[in-house]
């Protein structure tokens, strides 16, 4: 697309660009890395510190209208010097306002600190061990094929299952979630199972409900029973509720980003031959591809902030009521911040300061799990899978490569990654 496509484009609204919108988001940094785009009066924000300052300044920014940015429809005008008192009294009437994502201080502060005493590095280390040999079951299921839909049968149940089992869902379970989740066809036939079609906050929402009424009146020695009965900062009991929907919220996101992830880096696995050689000579590497993968192709390519009362952002002023899009997509390719920042240089000295897990207060309290995941899952796919390759059948041959991204400026990530190899059993 031209310049002038640039000058016009809407990018609130759904369009080709979506499937690459890199060159859009450079356009944008070379006017400004703060910008006032002209059909909706949003702030876009594409430099890495201007990014870094919102995300850490919850006085100035609300996460209130996180999802619906422009679009939240509020019964009031938001006027006046502080639209704090309208936020709190509205809020509850926006999407996802049940969502951790969502919350301010103090709310935010008493739910995040709940969170983290279910995520310890005791309960990581032990989610580890189940994950090693998930990877191994899963990948059993494709390997003698020599060929899968990556998307399909390793990354989205991986990461399923992964985050299943680091809230305690019991394994007798698992099939269950897999089949609801995923949408199987035999589900369809399958009168006496938990049905979720094409509403999974509902079915997780259930599921979670019972679980933790379940191991209040019955307490075990689990994660669920842990779950359960966890306690916020003062000691009070948090509802039914408000566990249910703090484990659900990070179920559906921590899923759904790192199974995105996955797909990055076996695409740039399959696709360079030099670094597939150099990961499985060198697994030392891998935890620096991965960081990698997480800058060049954030899964959350961008959200909304609100302000609450007038600031100024990179030279530009911010009235109260302005919806401020963050775009951490085109903060993690800023030349201020990373040299030669569209390519992928596995021993970049600071790519680790990407923004992929947000900052501040709201930074992605899932990111050791998404870390674990993606290295694990790398470690055992070489481990069993030889000369791996992107299918030409599927996507096209090198050089004209044809892949399939969300019609939306949220995620980012494959629909679908047809991928060939050699199973390491017959190449021995």
């Amino acid at each position: 697309m031209s310049t002038h496509d640039f000058d016009t484009i809407d990018f609130l609204k759904p369009g080709p660009y979506y499937q690459n919108p890199h060159p859009y988001f450079d356009y944008l940094r070379a006017r400004a890395p703060v910008w006032r785009e002209p059909h909706h009066g949003v702030i876009m924000v594409t430099g890495h510190d201007e990014c870094s300052e919102v995300y850490k300044d919850s006085v100035t920014y609300s996460n209130a209208a996180l999802m619906a940015g422009p679009f939240a429809r509020w019964p009031v005008p938001l006027e006046g010097d502080d639209i704090s008192a309208i936020i709190e009294q509205y809020r509850d009437q926006l999407p996802l306002s049940d969502q951790l994502v969502t919350f301010d201080p103090p709310k935010h502060t008493a739910h995040r600190a709940l969170l983290g005493r279910l995520i310890t590095p005791k309960r990581l280390a032990e989610n580890e061990e189940f994950l090693l040999r998930l990877a191994d079951r899963q990948i059993a299921e494709f390997v003698e094929r020599g060929e899968c839909e990556f998307v399909r049968d390793y990354a989205n149940p991986f990461t399923l299952l992964g985050i299943a089992d680091l809230l305690g869902v019991p394994e007798q379970h698992h099939h269950e979630f897999r089949d609801s989740l995923q949408h199987k066809e035999q589900q369809h036939a399958a009168k006496d199972r938990s049905r979720v079609d094409h509403k999974p906050l509902e079915y997780l929402y259930r599921r979670f409900t019972d679980f933790i009424e379940d191991r209040r009146r019955q307490p075990q020695n689990d994660v669920l029973t842990q779950l359960a009965t966890a306690t916020f900062p003062d000691g009070t009991l948090p509802s039914v509720h408000d566990v249910m929907v703090l484990a659900s919220g990070l179920f559906a996101a921590g899923q759904e980003t790192t199974a995105r992830l996955l797909g990055v880096m076996l695409q740039y696995i399959g696709e360079r031959p030099q670094l597939q050689q150099l990961l499985r000579e060198d697994r030392s590497k891998i935890p620096r591809f991965v960081e990698e993968c997480l800058r060049l192709s954030t899964p959350i390519q961008a959200d909304f902030r609100l302000a609450r009362r007038a600031t100024t952002l990179g030279g530009l002023d911010v009235a109260p009521g302005t919806s401020v899009m963050v775009i951490p997509a085109a903060a993690n390719r800023d030349p201020r911040r990373f040299e030669d920042p569209h390519e992928l240089h596995i021993d970049r000295p600071n790519a680790r300061t990407h923004l992929a897990f947000a900052s501040g207060i709201h930074s992605c309290a899932g990111a050791p799990l998404a870390r674990t995941e993606a290295r694990i899952s790398t470690e055992r796919l070489l481990d069993c899978m030889a000369d791996i390759r992107v299918s030409d059948k599927h996507h096209g041959p090198p050089g004209a490569r044809r892949y399939e991204y969300p019609k939306t400026f949220i995620l980012r990530g494959h629909n679908y990654l047809h991928l060939e190899f050699t199973p390491v059993k017959e190449r021995a």
